[in-house]
């Protein structure tokens, strides 16, 4: 791919991981290749001495203490493969897989898993030519690493196992062949250098934070369209009443509300003919609920950030003095705690969302029509979309349980706490699923709230948010059919299209990238 990212192991900023999740392509830099082939020396040594090390001629977990004979190392390498591709469930998405391979490669450049040149090389070979491995979802306890997982991503550059290659399953040997390429035979250590590691959890982590972050951004925007359908006040987003609290999030998120509904004659005529002093919570207190948000997401940033470029294998190569040291740097607790964190920032989201889609469908507190419909009685209008955001948010608040807090010992007890980082991180795709539609369903309501406004207009940039929408779905007038409303909202949603469309630079997001600044 021409347009390849080139991952320099230890130094990849948080942008291109995003944008290989969303579809950039990768390669391994091969500058770091005397560094790989250090390590390989030092494996090479220990092999030819005989020394007992762990995992280049022992046993693995409880059987580390039963020695393997030189003619059998290459067999014990491919046993612990085979041995540990025990996952199960739907495979893990492609968007993720190749997240995973980046992050292993990046991981294994660094020079301090004994691993060979040609073995990283097969799994760049793959990341670049976009052979995919099959990769069940679930199986792993986030220590010692993602086993499971990285097992039959491992297997698969053996030849067994399957690949996904342009949307279709082929199996191992045969996607293979059809590349180029001959399936690896692993040498000492390889086998568990390859599964070793958190590169599983911490993509899943870091895909539940991009997806987060595109929800978070358009919540933003919705929020401020559905302060303006209930002619709200922007006075709460004042820089003043923040600057007295002094939190960042709470700060940027408040300019950004303030940004987005800048000249909006419908806000105007709040000022004139409104009586209401105080808006409810799900209005005024979107700073301080969405700031504090933006702070946690950037806090796990940080965490997955520093992850990302680290070496999370076991035991690590130290080229200096030619040591193998078995510790614990597979144990994911730093990334089950930045998932725990990221799913209650994304339960948040929802929640304040369906807030306001319960508040404009009720006529008490919005001064618009019953459920925004124009003829209520004879059409259910936006009653039961508030119904499904409802629901939405209540499954996430179960799904918003931390995981981190679980623990089980595995390996015959040698492996005696975990940090249920994997599924922790898992369960962050599908969260983010449900924050979009909620958020989905409060751009329709939002935007049909502003129809009764007419001829009032909102602000410039939610003006366009509006015609995005409207160019899809129309007003609701009668009652339709409003599952395909509720998609293509969702879409927009997700997309990060409606964030584009308001095209407010000020519109905030994590460091180091987050999204590209807004035109």
């Amino acid at each position: 791919m021409t347009d390849s990212l080139v991952l320099t192991p230890g130094a990849v900023p948080l942008s291109a991981w995003r944008a290989i999740y969303f579809g950039r392509g990768a390669a391994l830099d091969p500058a770091c290749r005397p560094a790989v082939e250090r390590s390989t020396a030092v494996v090479d040594a220990i092999v030819a001495k005989g020394e007992p090390v762990y995992g280049v001629n022992t046993g693995f977990g409880k059987l580390a203490s039963v020695r393997i004979a030189a003619g059998d190392l290459a067999r014990l390498q491919r046993n612990i493969v085979l041995s540990h591709a025990a996952g199960v469930g739907e495979p893990l998405p492609v968007a993720v897989v190749r997240l995973v391979m980046a992050l292993k490669v990046a991981s294994l450049g660094q020079g301090a898993s004994g691993l060979r040149w040609d073995t990283l090389a097969m799994l760049d070979a793959c990341l670049r030519g976009d052979l995919v491995p099959v990769i069940p979802g679930k199986g792993s306890v986030g220590a010692s690493g993602d086993l499971a997982p990285l097992a039959h991503m491992t297997a698969a550059l053996m030849g067994v196992g399957a690949f996904m290659v342009e949307g279709r399953t082929v199996p191992a040997a045969e996607a293979l062949a059809g590349a180029g390429l001959v399936p690896v035979e692993l040498g000492p250590k390889e086998g568990l250098a390859m599964l070793n590691g958190t590169q599983v959890s911490t993509a899943l982590a870091l895909a539940g934070l991009f997806e987060a972050e595109r929800v978070f951004q358009t919540a933003l925007v919705t929020g401020a369209l559905a302060t303006d359908a209930a002619r709200g006040s922007d006075g709460p987003f004042d820089p003043r009443i923040h600057a007295l609290r002094r939190h960042r999030g709470q700060g940027e998120v408040a300019a950004a509300l303030r940004g987005l509904m800048a000249g909006s004659a419908i806000r105007d005529s709040h000022r004139v003919d409104d009586a209401r002093v105080q808006d409810p919570y799900c209005l005024r207190c979107q700073p301080q609920v969405m700031g504090a948000c933006l702070d946690i997401l950037r806090q796990s940033a940080e965490t997955l950030g520093i992850e990302a470029n680290g070496v999370s294998d076991n035991p690590l190569v130290f080229t200096d003095t030619g040591e193998v040291i078995s510790g614990g740097n597979f144990h994911a607790e730093p990334v089950a705690f930045a998932a725990d964190v990221i799913a209650l920032a994304l339960c948040e989201i929802g929640s304040i969302a369906e807030r306001r889609v319960a508040m404009l469908v009720d006529p008490a507190l919005s001064g618009l029509p019953a459920f925004l419909t124009p003829r209520p009685g004879l059409n259910s209008g936006f009653m039961i979309p508030q119904v499904t955001a409802a629901a939405l948010v209540s499954e996430n608040k179960q799904r918003a349980h931390p995981a981190s807090v679980d623990s089980i010992p595995t390996s015959a007890n040698q492996e005696d706490h975990v940090s249920m980082a994997t599924h922790g991180a898992r369960r962050l795709l599908a969260m983010a699923r449900n924050a979009a539609d909620v958020v989905g369903i409060e751009l329709l309501a939002a935007a049909q709230g502003c129809d009764f406004h007419a001829p009032l207009r909102s602000s410039a940039p939610l003006e366009r948010a509006r015609a995005l929408l409207r160019a899809r779905v129309p007003g609701l007038d009668d009652d339709r059919h409003f599952a395909p409303d509720m998609a293509e909202a969702t879409a927009l949603v997700a997309s990060g299209a409606l964030t584009a469309a308001v095209g407010l630079e000020s519109l905030p997001g994590l460091e180091d990238g987050a999204a590209p600044k807004l035109r």
